[in-house]
Formats: structure tokens, C-alpha cells, sequence
């Protein structure tokens, strides 16, 4: 019997082998003979489609299984196989099987026919114990680790160098990864010596010095507008950290404003009062910084103020800061500023505001409740799900490269030398405060954002952007979901009785979140809706929740003084003392504001290999029934996207982080 056997290797940079590679082919009546495919070194070519025959004594019935071997050749050569197609003699059809692994050393590889299948579908031996085989070897792979008490667990591996090769960027990706992060250093050392020579900061305008080649034109338009009340305003709805408005019936106990403090700033015949009732009033509580451990930067303190920040939307001039507190337990002296006060004591309140958000935006917002949120997903479904199950092949391509960059995060970025102790007032010890406070508060219901929406108060607030082109794409995740959802599980019963699903969710909640006490997510999944909910949750956190934290970052932080990294002097307490000399020696200073504007350049920037959102370029489904519910999302992103893009035609303030577009299918960055 002569089986036709098409081979697919990767399309990256050395993705292809000169090792021996074998094929045999598993039925449920037997095996073929192990048959290697052609030469060493003239076939497995980068982006090569071969095809072989693979010939066995008797007919083998079902597929099941393909068993895959490399076995070194002179040097040892990694290879990475996208598929396997296989065509077995007579009418039988074309069997695809999906693999999108490496093969690393002598290795050998199984896998299955690329139907989704839950484990009560399998009856063979072959199949039931292949599952498991497969599952053994993950666990042993993929294992939890504490990072640090009070927090997430996730990947045990020191660096990404520790990670199995599957969980690796491309040779492409770390290539442009590390070259674009050279490039940023390289050109903030010529800024630092061309200034170092001339003069140091003596004004604001001395920030135009270190824009240069990195720039964009919202960080211009940040520029030229950033003293305004209605930009300072705009970016707590259409900034990097939109989820922290929230509307106010009564004011904070510490909050010391008074309604004869902004009288003058609302609408004329009306109280402060009244206005809080009409749900016209908002405000920003950094209460989650308060008396946060600060750094030590070059031998001199930083500093951390937890302001309020109440807001008014006022008919006539739309969003605008009504009072800035920059103390959650004021003393004697403590100032309420207001927009009323001289324009410089204003100014800098606003900057600790600022200055505030891009703590609360980086640590928490970003990076935790997006990229530590989901390595936890990341790690259960390795671990728990087979490359066969329904809910492996939904969300694995929503997870590439996710590990590698949280590897990177905690060995550069977050680490005890890394680049928040060089220049952020919440490096070092802060840091880690700060994140077991968010997990101490952290809820499920907080990432669902209708809910949170709901919870905040915001559903009416205009010129939220963010939340309306939110709605848009988590319905249309939704609805995909439910599509595949109900593809593989009919009732509810199904769900209950799937004991890997049950098992994946144990692991989340039990192992990773352990130490999140107020999460409040599922134990387990009774339920068709829990199941949608729950995996609607993880595609649009590592998909539009990432790109409204992450991509506009550069855009509000490279004009440092909107979004300063730290501050070097406390916060001030009598206005009339406030000068700019006071302001330019409280901002970063020349080294950590070039710094701060090459991070956030290098992590902001569009990804040169970004696979956008709904775009799958591995086909781990097969099924036709699942490929069209594939189109029909891709037709809904497209929609959202045009309709997005109408939206802001002309607009002097475009909101694009969201456009389907520019939105990268996982965590990369």
C-alpha cells in the first residue's frame, strides 16, 4: 500500500535541516515501515513543501498518528515542521496533520490527525495513551515557579534561554528584538554626550533636545499640547492606562475639595453636589501608590506622590480636571490645586499626576494585568491541554511568544539591575510592593469589560474611545468563541465532563493565581457560558487589552515632562513657592529621560514580524465548520477596523491603538 506523505518545513530563518528525518504512519491496524525521507541536506529546505512515499504491507485504516524522527547528520541541525499531509491509497480523502514544533537533537515526534477532539471522542488505545504520553512530557517541560510571594505564578526558567525551543522567538524576532533595543541605547548615548557638552535642563522647551530621529505624531502633538486640561483630561480615557476613571457619588475621605473650590469651574446654577449626582463628576485614585518603597537612583532618593485627581464633565468644554490632591492622608498643610492656582503650580501638580499613571500604567496595567495575567493561561494550557483539544488550537496562536517576553521582562526590565532601578521611582523594592497590592484586589470581573464599564460608572462618559472600540472587538471575540464553543461541546454536560478542561482551569486558579485571594474566577467550568466567558477573557486580554496598554506608550511618554519616568524632589506643598527651577530639578534628569523615551520607543513600536489580530498562520483547526467561523471573525475585525478608521477620518486626535489592524494576535512585546 503506497501512501502520498507531504512534508512542510518552517519559513523562518533556519527553519530547515541536512539531519535524517523518518516518517512512519500509525492506523488503527497497524504501523508502516519507518521510511526516510530522501537525502540529508536536499530536501527540508527553508519554506520547502516535499512530497514522499511512504509504502506499508497491509492497509493501516484509520490514521491516527504520524510519527516523526530527526537523527543527526554531521552537525546537529534543528528543524521545525509545519505539517503533515497524507493521502492513503483508493478514495480515502487528504488527512491533515498540524504540528508547528521543533525538533531538537534526536528526537522523536507523534502527532495526531488535526480534527479537535475532547478525550471522551478517543476510544483507542493508541490515541488515549498519546494524550497522555503527551501530557506527561509538557508537565515535566513546563513547570510553575514563584517569581516572588503575593504574586502570579509562572514559567521555571531563569531566562529565556531555559525555555523549550517551541516557546522561542524566531531568529527573526530576537534578531530585530535586540538590534532595536541597541539602536535606542545607541542614539540615547549620543544624545546624553551632545548634551553633556552644552547645557544641562533649564527649561521645559530643553526636552525638544533629545526628540531626534525617534519621534511619532501624537508624541508631537503631546508636545505641543500637553499643558492643555482637556489633553491632560483626554488620556485617562484614551491614554495608556484608560481603566482608571471612574465616576464619584460622594468624594474620598481625604479628599479635602470643596464645592466652593470648583464652584467656578462648573456650569453656571449648579453645585459641586449636584453635579456628582447628575453623574457628571469622575475621579482618579492612585491610592495603590501610597507609601510605596522608593528608589535610589545615583545615590539620590526618588519620589512617589498618590494623588486624586477629580474630573468634571463639563457640557460646554468637555472632560477637564477640577482639582488634583497630590496626598491620600493629608496633613495641616497638604494643598488641593486647582486649575485656578498660578499656571506653574498647576502645571507640576499635574506632572505628579502624570507621574503617577506611568506607575500605575507600566507595572500594573501593562505588564501585570495583561502580560503576568496571561503567562498563567499560558503555562496551564501547555500543561493540561493536548495539541488535539478544541481549546488548545483556540487559543495557542493567542499566545505565541508570550513566555519568552516575560522571561525577558524579569531578567531586563523588572529585575533587581534592570532598567525600572535605573530610572523609574518604583524600581527596586516599590515594584514589588506595588504588584502585591494589585494582586491582593486584582478580580475576574475587572477584566471583563462590560462589566468593568458597569463597575466604574463609565458607560456614558463621551469621547471614550477606548471603551467604545472596546465593546466592538470583545463582541466579536465573543462571538467567535461561542461559535467554537458550541462546534465541540453541544451542552452543557459536555463541558462539565471533560476532565482536561477541568484540569486546566484547576491549574489556573489553584497553582497560578493562588496568591490572587479576591480573583473570584471559576474553579471549574460547569457550563457552556462559564467556558465562553472565561476563554473570551484570555483572547481579547492578550489581543485589544495589551495594544491599548502597550502600543501608545511611546506616543505619551517620549515627551517626558507629560509622563515623567520618576521625580528627584518631593511634592510640593505651598504653591506660591513653585518655580521652574523647582520643576526642572523635580523631572528625570537628562540620562533618565533619554532612557525613558528609548524603552518606551523600543516596546511601543510596531512589531516588523506582528501577525495581526484574527490572522491564524498555523491552521490548527481542519474542519471546515471551524474555518468558516474563522472567516466569519476575520469579517468582523475587518468591519470594526474600517469602521474605526471612518471614525477618526480628519480627526486632529486620532484613537487607532484599537483598530483590528494594529493589534498583534499575542503578546510579543
Amino acid at each position: 500500500m503506497d501512501y502520498k506523505v507531504t512534508v512542510a518545513t518552517g519559513t523562518s530563518e533556519y527553519s530547515g535541516t541536512n539531519n535524517y528525518i523518518y516518517v512512519t504512519l500509525v492506523g488503527e491496524n497497524g504501523e508502516s515501515e519507518k521510511t526516510l525521507l530522501d537525502n540529508p541536506g536536499l530536501d527540508f529546505c527553508r519554506g520547502a513543501v516535499d512530497q514522499y512515499t511512504v509504502k506499508s504491507s497491509a492497509p493501516l485504516g484509520r490514521l491516527l498518528l504520524v510519527k516523526l524522527e530527526k537523527q543527526r547528520y554531521w552537525v546537529e541541525d534543528n528543524w521545525f515542521c509545519r505539517y503533515v499531509v497524507v493521502e492513503p491509497p483508493g478514495a480515502g480523502g487528504v488527512l491533515t496533520f498540524p504540528c508547528y514544533r521543533w525538533l531538537v537533537g534526536n528526537v522523536k515526534l507523534e502527532i495526531r490527525e488535526g480534527a479537535a477532539k475532547r478525550g471522551s471522542e478517543d476510544s483507542l488505545p493508541q490515541e488515549l495513551n498519546h494524550r497522555k504520553a503527551e501530557l506527561q512530557e509538557r508537565q515535566n517541560t513546563y513547570r510553575w515557579q514563584a517569581w516572588a510571594p503575593g504574586i502570579p505564578k509562572c514559567i521555571d526558567a531563569k531566562t529565556e534561554a531555559d525555555l523549550p525551543q517551541d516557546m522561542r522567538f524566531d531568529n527573526e524576532k530576537r534578531s530585530d528584538f535586540e538590534s532595536s533595543l541597541h539602536y535606542a541605547l545607541i542614539e540615547l548615548s549620543l544624545k546624553k554626550l551632545v548634551i553633556r557638552f552644552g547645557k544641562s535642563w533649564n527649561d521645559l522647551d530643553d526636552f525638544k533636545r533629545i526628540f531626534w530621529k525617534l519621534r511619532s505624531p501624537i508624541a508631537e502633538y503631546t508636545m505641543e499640547h500637553w499643558k492643555e486640561d482637556w489633553f491632560f483630561a483626554f488620556q485617562f480615557l484614551n491614554g495608556s492606562n484608560p481603566r482608571m476613571i471612574h465616576q464619584v457619588q460622594k468624594l474620598p475621605p481625604g479628599f479635602r475639595v470643596t464645592g466652593d473650590m470648583v464652584q467656578i469651574f462648573l456650569k453656571p446654577n449648579t453645585t459641586l453636589e449636584k453635579e456628582m449626582q447628575d453623574g457628571n463628576v469622575y475621579l482618579v485614585d492612585h491610592a495603590i501608590i501610597e507609601s510605596l518603597p522608593t528608589n535610589v537612583i545615583k545615590n539620590q532618593r526618588q519620589h512617589i506622590a498618590a494623588p486624586f485627581c477629580l474630573l468634571y464633565e463639563h457640557p460646554d468644554q468637555g472632560l477637564i480636571p477640577i482639582a488634583i490632591q497630590l496626598e491620600q492622608k493629608p496633613r495641616r498643610h497638604t494643598p488641593v490645586f486647582l486649575p485656578s492656582d498660578p499656571p506653574l503650580a498647576w502645571l507640576l501638580a499635574k506632572m505628579w499626576v502624570r507621574h503617577a499613571e506611568f506607575q500605575v500604567f507600566q507595572v500594573l496595567s501593562h505588564l501585570l494585568r495583561t502580560h503576568l495575567v496571561v503567562e498563567v493561561f499560558c503555562v496551564a494550557t501547555m500543561r493540561q491541554l493536548p495539541a488535539v483539544h478544541p481549546v488548545y488550537k483556540l487559543l495557542t496562536p493567542h499566545l505565541r511568544y508570550t513566555l519568552e517576553i516575560n522571561c525577558r521582562a524579569r531578567t531586563q526590565l523588572i529585575a533587581k539591575d534592570g532598567i525600572f532601578k535605573r530610572v523609574v521611582s518604583s524600581g527596586g523594592d516599590g515594584l514589588l510592593v506595588l504588584a502585591q497590592r494589585e494582586y491582593k484586589v486584582l478580580t475576574y470581573r475587572s477584566l471583563q469589560p462590560k462589566l468593568d464599564f458597569q463597575d466604574r460608572g463609565v458607560s456614558k462618559l463621551k469621547k471614550y474611545f477606548y471603551r467604545d472600540n472596546t465593546l466592538m472587538i470583545w463582541d466579536a471575540i465573543q462571538r467567535y468563541v461561542t461559535g467554537i464553543v458550541s462546534l465541540y461541546y453541544p451542552s452543557d454536560s459536555e463541558v462539565l465532563e471533560d476532565t482536561e478542561l477541568q484540569a486546566w482551569i484547576k491549574d489556573v486558579t489553584e497553582e497560578g493565581f493562588a496568591n490572587v485571594p479576591k480573583l473570584g474566577m471559576p474553579h471549574e467550568l460547569t457550563t457552556k457560558t462559564d467556558l465562553i466567558t472565561l476563554l473570551t477573557v484570555v483572547i481579547f486580554t492578550t489581543t485589544a487589552q495589551h495594544a491599548a496598554t502597550n502600543n501608545g506608550q511611546f506616543d505619551w511618554c517620549a515627551w517626558v515632562p507629560n509622563t515623567p519616568c520618576t521625580m528627584r524632589c518631593p511634592p510640593p506643598t505651598d504653591k506660591d513657592a513653585i518655580d521652574m527651577q523647582l520643576i526642572m530639578d523635580t523631572l528625570p534628569d537628562i540620562s533618565q529621560s533619554c532612557v525613558e523615551m528609548a524603552i518606551t520607543w523600543h516596546l511601543g513600536r510596531a512589531q516588523p514580524d506582528a501577525i495581526p489580530m484574527g490572522q491564524y498562520v498555523e491552521d490548527y483547526f481542519t474542519e471546515p465548520e471551524a474555518k468558516d467561523l474563522i472567516a466569519e471573525f476575520q469579517k468582523d475585525l475587518r468591519d470594526i477596523d474600517e469602521s474605526i478608521q471612518e471614525q477618526n477620518k480628519g480627526v486632529e486626535l486620532p484613537y487607532l491603538y484599537l483598530c483590528p489592524s494594529r493589534i498583534e494576535n499575542s503578546i510579543t512585546v
